[in-house]
């Protein structure tokens, strides 16, 4: 299963990927659901990992709103020590995080 199997984005950039309700258009946020109604995880890339410079897959959970900008709850692997490797759980900028 070549990409995960998630599909590629259509070539929309994560940040860019935003719900739009006709009712409320302030409230609008990117698509959790966009890997399927079964559950809000979904495959994504984090640009500046906490220990190393190089993009780093991670599973993005969830979206929230940080003022006017948006914020991915990330969970990837970090690597604490050399040859020792622990899970990271954070809150990223959508700037940095990625689908491609």
């Amino acid at each position: 299963m070549a990409g995960g199997g998630y599909g590629r984005g259509a070539g929309i950039p994560l940040k860019g990927r935003v719900r739009v309700d006709s009712t409320d258009r302030s409230t609008s946020r990117p698509a959790a659901a966009a890997a399927g109604p079964e559950h809000p995880g979904r495959h994504c890339w984090v640009s500046v990992p906490v220990d190393a410079a190089h993009p780093r897959p991670g599973l993005l959970l969830e979206w929230r709103r940080a003022g006017h900008l948006w914020e991915g709850r990330v969970v990837y692997l970090a690597q604490l020590r050399p040859g020792r490797w622990a899970t990271v759980e954070e809150w990223i900028p959508a700037e940095l995080l990625t689908t491609e």
